[in-house]
């Protein structure tokens, strides 16, 4: 396991973007947002996913500095076409759109199409509360078929990520951001390098065994080689049972299929999808009810005993605060496995090694 300072990594995934082709702001949004991930210890969407993004750039899957185009629009709805650019640079553009039309009429729905990877979805919700607005989120990734329904083996979803944010008077907002299998894949990603195992209830084989094995995903693991899911027989599992391969499907259907993006399905280039929700509180709510009652029921929520002796109740969004502010104090810690492949992918877009060390390990 090695340490870097979350200023440096930000900077050196920034760089290597801009080597491979992206402008230094759309780099800079990259970093920030893939290390934001590692902050909030959402590792999965964090810089783990440098070497792909990577090489869905060179194949051509997602296109550098694009400009979204606005399909069909009215006072409180937009459907956007992301244009295959980098969620990055896409995902804050239609959220934009999103917060002007709900300041103007205090609801709006912003529909993102042909998106690339949005990131981790949470980050969307918290502009959102920035801005004082109520939030909800569905998103869904075409081609990217990995988890399967309750009930089956075979593949038919994808992650599905819903989230809401709720802003707070002084106070953070409350993020409530989660995959809708029992572990995003990129969860899958960072544990195949040497990084926090899986809950042995996480994957499902061909023949219906449970396990925790990301063989099972990616099929035989090499220290170095590639991670294509498309090359394992397994798939995760929707979790929640029926309730929450439920919620996946809509999901599906809502981030998929009515932003124009299309449902989980086998063959189509690789696209997010994602269906925002806003609304003003301060519209909907004149008489300032909404502040004070969200404070009051958050702190009976808390009120409640703990399970575990020492154990505390927490709210949607603390945890990440937390690990936020110990990461951005001693660090983002990253697996040896998961550093050597962002060395190796700076090296690939031409960074020499006195850029590199300047990400210094602690």
């Amino acid at each position: 396991m090695v340490t870097i300072a979350a200023g440096d990594l930000r900077d050196l995934v920034r760089d290597i973007f801009v080597a491979a082709g992206c402008s230094r702001e759309e780099g800079a949004r990259i970093g920030k947002s893939l290390v934001g991930a590692n902050l909030a210890g959402h590792d999965s969407h964090g810089v783990v996913r440098v070497p792909r993004y990577l090489q869905w750039m060179a194949e051509g899957d997602f296109i550098a500095d694009q400009t979204v185009e606005v399909v069909r629009e009215t006072p409180v709805l937009a459907v956007i076409d992301g244009r295959y650019g980098f969620g990055q640079t896409t995902a804050p553009q239609a959220v934009e759109i999103g917060i002007a039309k709900c300041r103007a009429m205090g609801l709006s729905a912003v529909a993102l199409r042909n998106s690339g990877h949005v990131g981790r979805v949470g980050e969307w919700a918290e502009m959102a509360a920035e801005a004082g607005l109520v939030s909800i989120h569905f998103c869904n990734a075409a081609s990217s078929l990995l988890v399967a329904p309750f009930g089956g083996v075979d593949r038919r979803l994808s992650t599905a990520p819903y989230a809401i944010g709720v802003p707070r008077e002084g106070g953070d907002p409350l993020i409530l951001d989660f995959a809708t299998s029992v572990v995003a894949e990129g969860k899958v990603l960072v544990a195949s390098q040497g990084g926090k195992k899986l809950p042995p209830n996480s994957l499902v084989g061909p023949d219906g065994t449970i396990n925790g094995d990301p063989a099972v995903l990616y099929g035989p693991l090499e220290p170095n080689g590639p991670r294509d899911y498309r090359q394992g027989k397994g798939a995760i599992r929707a979790f929640g049972e029926h309730k929450g391969s439920g919620l996946a499907f809509m999901v599906e259907l809502l981030g998929g299929s009515l932003t124009g993006t299309g449902a989980a399905q086998e063959g189509r280039r690789w696209a997010n999808g994602m269906l925002s929700i806003y609304i003003d509180p301060r519209q909907l709510d004149p008489e300032e009810f909404f502040p004070g009652d969200v404070k009051r029921y958050l702190e009976f929520f808390k009120s409640s005993r703990p399970v575990e002796a020492g154990g505390e109740v927490l709210v949607p969004g603390e945890p990440e605060i937390r690990t936020r502010g110990r990461r951005l104090a001693e660090g983002v810690p990253l697996p040896d496995d998961t550093w050597a492949r962002i060395v190796a992918a700076a090296r690939s877009v031409g960074l020499d090694d006195a850029r590199i060390v300047r990400a210094q390990v602690r």
